[in-house]
């Protein structure tokens, strides 16, 4: 159903509404067919009791029905007016109320009208057919106007109380599974929070909460076991590719041909030693701080100056301040750079944004090259994904997967499209909020 709220808090808040509002109008109509009206059918029958004996009979005379009216009069307090002394009595200040014309003509068996005013206590005026020249007031002692009313105030105080409670309650359950669902999310990006408590919450809850943390403590240990089987190959490879360097340096001058090579060959060898050793580092470790993207951008297209190439910078002067790990932001910058420099030709273009409505600063680095197939895109953040595959180069495949990473530990997103005008264009977001 499209108007269920989508949280398991909201449908258990939205149940718990629902099911009391199907009690209260449960109630609310078992009192009003229970209780409100064989009471009003009560004094309807009362009234058209007082009512039959007021009205004039014609089969006796006007003495005695006056000594009749009087009798009543002094034992029910009804009394018999002309229409103008009614009018003169407070009938003008009266209300018609056709339910109850409905009873009293059931009751007298005639077509009645029934009108109701109020001073210190209800008035009832009824006028019959039988004898439409008179009414008959007839006052009611002990029902108070706010009656009623009272009991649509507490019926509603009721539900609003329950609703309240059952919102409380409701927040109560779900609270633990909310420290689930952030603890998940930061497992996801890498990081590994401190083990949530298994003490609190329903008993199907604790489970979950205990099977979480036994999982998280296992991913934990093998990411520990894969950074420390990394960085004891790298440095196992570095050493004998330190000798074989030092060998080659000490080649003739005829070999020289040979030994350019071999000293290419291990620069790519040491560079694909380092993405690894980047992919495997914990961009967490180093402090969030509030960084100006804008001189991110310009520090890193200095560095990264080339001749006879072109960077066209466009940025928004009116970019707030970002939460980032600046080296790490860095590093996705040069990444991003260098990749635009190798696979392309041409300008590089670089520009900065703020999407206000989203709270999102965005920066975005189009080059001029081939670009990359749609359908490879997704695959480009693959870790060992070649991109030579895409763009005419070779690599170790981890240089968008890295960017990615980064990114995701700043809650942000990467894209990927190629430019309608040639060129692939990468857009990373980050969000305005503070990274958790």
């Amino acid at each position: 159903m499209p108007f269920l709220p989508k949280s398991a808090f909201g449908q258990t808040v939205f149940l718990i509404g629902f099911l009391l509002l199907i009690n209260q109008l449960v109630s609310y109509f078992s009192v009003a067919f229970y209780v409100i009206k064989p009471s009003t059918q009560q004094i309807s029958y009362l009234i058209a009791r007082q009512v039959n004996l007021l009205i004039p009979k014609t089969e006796v005379s006007a003495e005695a029905n006056a000594i009749l009216r009087q009798h009543v009069e002094s034992i029910t307090g009804a009394q018999l007016f002309s229409e103008a002394e009614a009018q003169e009595q407070g009938l003008a200040n009266a209300s018609d109320y056709r339910y109850f014309s409905q009873q009293m003509s059931k009751e007298l068996q005639t077509d009645t009208e029934v009108r109701i005013s109020q001073t210190e206590n209800f008035v009832f005026w009824v006028r019959s057919s039988t004898a439409p020249e008179y009414w008959i007031r007839v006052p009611l002692t002990g029902l108070e106007e706010t009656s009623f009313p009272l009991l649509t105030f507490y019926l509603l105080m009721i539900g609003v109380l329950s609703v309240i409670g059952g919102w409380l309650l409701a927040r109560h359950l779900n609270r633990p599974l909310q420290g689930l669902q952030h603890a998940a999310i930061q497992v996801g990006r890498g990081e590994f929070p401190p083990p949530l408590s298994e003490k609190t919450g329903a008993r199907e809850i604790t489970a979950v909460t205990k099977a979480f943390n036994y999982m998280a403590k296992g991913i934990q240990q093998l990411e520990q076991d894969r950074a420390l089987l990394m960085a004891g190959v790298s440095h196992d490879l570095r050493t004998p590719l330190t000798r074989i360097r030092l060998a080659s340096e000490m080649m003739s001058e005829p070999d020289s041909w040979i030994r350019e090579g071999i000293i290419n060959d291990i620069d790519d060898m040491n560079a694909i030693i380092d993405q690894f050793i980047d992919y495997l580092r914990h961009h967490k470790q180093e402090e969030l701080q509030q960084v100006a993207l804008n001189e991110l951008l310009m520090e890193t297209v200095q560095a990264e100056y080339v001749q006879q190439r072109q960077l066209i910078t466009r940025l928004d002067p009116h970019l707030p301040l970002l939460w980032l790990r600046r080296i790490a932001i860095k590093r996705v910058l040069n990444n991003l750079l260098e990749n635009a420099l190798r696979y392309s030709d041409g300008a590089i273009e670089i520009s900065s944004g703020y999407q206000r409505q989203k709270k999102l600063v965005y920066f975005e680095i189009r080059d001029h090259g081939p670009g990359i197939p749609e359908h490879k895109m997704q695959a480009m953040f693959t870790p060992f994904v070649q991109g030579d595959e895409a763009r005419g180069s070779g690599g170790s495949g981890l240089g968008l997967a890295i960017i990615k990473k980064i990114i995701d530990t700043h809650s942000g997103e990467v894209r990927l499209s190629n430019h309608a005008q040639g060129g692939l264009v990468v857009t990373v977001l980050i969000p305005l909020q503070k990274p958790h």
